[in-house]
């Protein structure tokens, strides 16, 4: 690797975060936004909350290596578990609180969690797993400081889950080093420095709003800003003006949302930061044009983060995804290994990136899988141009990517059985430029009742897997050997899209 010096050792992710505030107690590392008013942390309380959750923690008898699965809201209390579990060597499971009873249930099975840290009214996974409050945890605060685990940069800090090709979610494990490799970010696409206030549209349990929007500020001595739970799309930018945000970071559909709205002005705002799905160019050029600033895009995984994008300093061209963030070494594969430019293939990453998991949780099959030599393999299909830049041409997989969500259609046919209907499947059909949403093709006597079938996945589904399209079919494409026909459906889907009317609207999440 060259432009990233190796990691120090020993090493500890939460102290890295943490060491640029512990030298400016008095700044406002957090700000959590409401229309009247902001909940203020500096960096001494959150320094004391860290470290005194982390002393309450190993006082309830947790050892180094067990992992603390959280079922948090869209508050500090996330934040504070997540970095305290990893200062005395536990290792956090951060989970969407939108997750249902069952669907947490089947991802602790995979972990093990020693430790449930939860808010009221999200749900728990079954079993006997003792389960902490975060109002509890919060409260630790007060005790005497833990000190930092320190150790190898190489052993797990964190897991985060994904979802995989055969339908269940993946339990991706990250090194201590992950944070190290952030730095290539810093520059490489957000354009960040101590004195920003980076202000981040998503909910804090989303790796995107806990790396983008809060560790890396913190990491730089910045002041991360995040909207409180139910503040409305059509707040955002005032509270972006009134704040002083200089970095806006979200999904695409959110810039897209907060234009529909109209703009204020917003004076201190030097550039946006996208990721999670595809910038579509006109997007980018509306905001241009609205706001004066551009917005730069990164391409990521959970596997690996973000590691090619768009920069202040360098700009993607147009329709381009952005160029390889500066000690990234990437590559774009054909049957025989990397190609030159100007041949589409699958975008891959050299297995020394510092930002790379260790691997699927107790999964060395399935992590195996996941390299070809010493490449690990993304399975998205990009064009490299001569001077760097990479064209996305869309998933090798079939994972859906509706509102920056990855979503596996095995998943979601899974809950359609216990709907009754004879045969069905899913597709992600683009309604409209950038918005993509889920559609639901299925053979059955009769239409069914799109609420009533709503209601009963819910139990089951997340917000952003529920199909909010449905299609009465005569039969589902099938290939010779009886086998759904994916790309058959794609293609079905991508001409019903041009008759859709608007879509019923999303489900609230966290942005």
């Amino acid at each position: 690797m060259t432009g990233l010096p190796p990691c120090p050792a020993p090493f500890n992710l939460a102290a890295h975060v943490l060491a640029a505030g512990a030298a400016r107690p008095d700044k406002i590392a957090l700000q959590i936004l409401r229309p009247n008013g902001a909940e203020r942390w500096s960096y001494a309380r959150l320094i004391a909350a860290v470290r005194g959750a982390g002393a309450g923690l190993l006082a309830r008898g947790l050892e180094p290596g067990e992992r603390v699965l959280l079922r948090l809201g869209n508050g500090p209390g996330l934040v504070v578990a997540y970095l305290a579990a990893i200062a005395v060597g536990l290792i956090p499971v951060p989970s969407a609180a939108a997750l249902t009873g069952p669907e947490i249930t089947r991802m602790a099975a995979r972990i093990g969690p020693a430790l449930v840290i939860a808010d009221p009214g999200i749900a728990l996974p079954a079993g006997e797993v003792p389960v902490l409050s975060g109002g509890a945890l919060l409260a630790m605060e007060r005790l005497a400081p833990a000190p930092f685990a320190m150790g190898d940069p190489e052993r797990p800090a964190y897991i985060l889950f994904t979802s995989g090709t055969s339908g269940q979610p993946q339990a991706v494990v990250h090194a201590h080093r992950a944070i190290w490799a952030r730095a290539m970010m810093h520059r490489g696409w957000e354009g960040l420095g101590e004195t920003d206030r980076l202000m981040h549209l998503g909910a804090m349990n989303w790796s995107y709003t806990l790396g983008t929007g809060l560790l890396d500020p913190w990491t730089l001595g910045a002041t991360a800003l995040v909207p409180a739970a139910g503040v409305e799309v059509g707040q955002l930018a005032l509270l972006a003006r009134r704040f002083d945000a200089t970095i806006l970071a979200a999904v695409p559909g959110v810039f897209r949302q907060m234009l529909k709205r109209g703009l204020p002005a917003l004076p201190r705002l030097r550039h946006g930061l996208t990721a999670g799905e595809p910038l579509p160019p006109a997007l980018r050029q509306a905001w241009r044009e609205a706001c004066g600033t551009d917005l730069h895009e990164a391409f990521g995984m959970t596997e690996v983060s973000t590691f090619l994008s768009g920069a202040p300093d360098r700009p993607a061209p147009p329709g381009m995804a952005g160029y390889a963030q500066a000690g990234r070494r990437l590559a774009v594969l054909g049957a025989d290994g990397p190609l030159p430019p100007g041949q589409p293939g699958i975008l891959a990453v050299h297995r020394s990136d510092p930002g790379l998991m260790l691997g699927y949780w107790r999964d060395p099959q399935a992590t195996a899988a996941r390299f070809r030599g010493d490449w690990f393999v993304t399975g998205d299909l990009v064009e490299q141009a001569p001077d760097g830049a990479f064209r996305a041409l869309g998933r090798a997989d079939e994972l859906m990517n509706p509102g920056g969500y990855r979503v596996a259609p095995l998943e979601v046919e899974s809950a359609l059985a216990g709907l009754g209907l004879r045969e069905a499947a899913v597709a992600e059909i683009e309604v409209q430029p950038g918005t993509r949403v889920i559609g639901c093709f299925y053979v059955a006597e009769t239409d069914l009742d799109p609420e009533a079938a709503r209601t009963s996945l819910v139990r089951q589904l997340a917000p952003w897997k529920l199909p909010r399209l449905w299609f009465r079919l005569d039969a589902l494409p099938r290939n010779a050997n009886n086998k759904l026909d994916r790309k058959a459906l794609a293609r079905l889907a991508a001409l019903q899209a041009a008759t859709l009317p608007a879509p019923p609207a999303a489900p609230k999440e966290g942005a």
